[in-house]
């Protein structure tokens, strides 16, 4: 399995960059299309998505060499995005932040732009994990060829498993494919609950952060090369925090509103 889609001589076209790419140009549109059903101006979407790829990309580079430091001796080694090791929680985080400002910048309101992006950025990352199959990382522990085959994978997929750790060949569990195909569900999902009347702002991104922060928890269990903090996955420890405020978030609008009646119940005549 080769890294590489295409070799230029002068330049080596990476199958993971092409993928982040496509993830983030079908998130774009998907984003302005929205966002013109919302009244924002496609201006504001673009200039915003623009610098959030930029932000996104260092925060998820930052985040991972954060983690894996005794890897980057040379501090060079950092900036060679396209060889891989981009941790999707820290582009989630590092965007956030941004949009965050953004929003204050442009008089925007925060829950609405997160339930804008929340489709866009999950339909990114289950194209983004094909990114880590051709680079073979991201896989989980050893499986027998034969329950590979019992799931009718396509043989590519199954000979992609096929890898070499520390000097010896097994066939892995496709956890790419496993996230990849959640995302999709999860996205989905996202796609046919946003249009409902009864979904206020800030559900949709809470619904995303719920079932992507349970379906990340059991995967990175699996998982073989987690970023690690002491003896904790780092992905599962924030994958927990994301289902939390996912509860929060999705519960926040009838707290706010019962909240807001006992004032008014409450209020003095005048």
């Amino acid at each position: 399995m080769s890294p590489i889609l295409l070799d230029l001589g002068f330049l080596e076209i990476r199958w993971y960059s092409v993928l982040v790419l496509t993830g983030f140009l079908i998130g774009y549109f998907l984003v302005v299309s929205r966002a013109k059903k919302k009244g924002i101006p496609v201006s504001v979407i673009s200039d915003m998505c623009f610098y959030l790829v930029i932000v996104s990309i260092i925060g998820a580079r930052l985040y991972y060499c954060l983690f894996k430091y005794q890897d980057y001796t040379n501090i060079i080694d950092i900036f060679k995005v396209w060889e891989g090791g981009l941790a999707i929680h820290g582009g989630v985080i590092a965007g956030v932040i941004f949009i965050y400002f953004y929003s204050k910048r442009k008089n925007l309101k925060l829950l609405e732009l997160l339930d804008i992006f929340a489709p866009a950025l999950v339909l990114g990352q289950a194209i983004g994990r094909w990114g880590n199959f051709f680079n073979q990382e991201a896989y989980g522990k050893v499986i027998d060829v034969g329950v590979l085959k019992s799931f009718h994978l396509p043989q590519f997929i199954i000979d992609g498993m096929y890898i070499k750790e520390l000097g010896v060949y097994d066939y892995r569990t496709p956890t790419f494919l496993i996230e990849s195909l959640s995302c999709i569900v999860i996205f989905i999902i996202l796609m046919i609950i946003r249009n409902r009347k009864f979904i206020k702002d800030g559900q949709v991104v809470s619904i995303y952060l719920f079932l992507y922060g349970i379906e990340r928890f059991f995967v990175e269990g699996l998982r073989t090369d987690s970023l690690m903090f002491f003896n904790l996955r780092i992905a599962q420890i924030v994958s927990i925090l994301m289902v939390l405020l996912g509860i929060y978030l999705f519960i926040r609008p009838y707290i706010r509103g019962s909240y807001d009646k006992q004032k008014v119940g409450h209020s003095p005549k005048r």
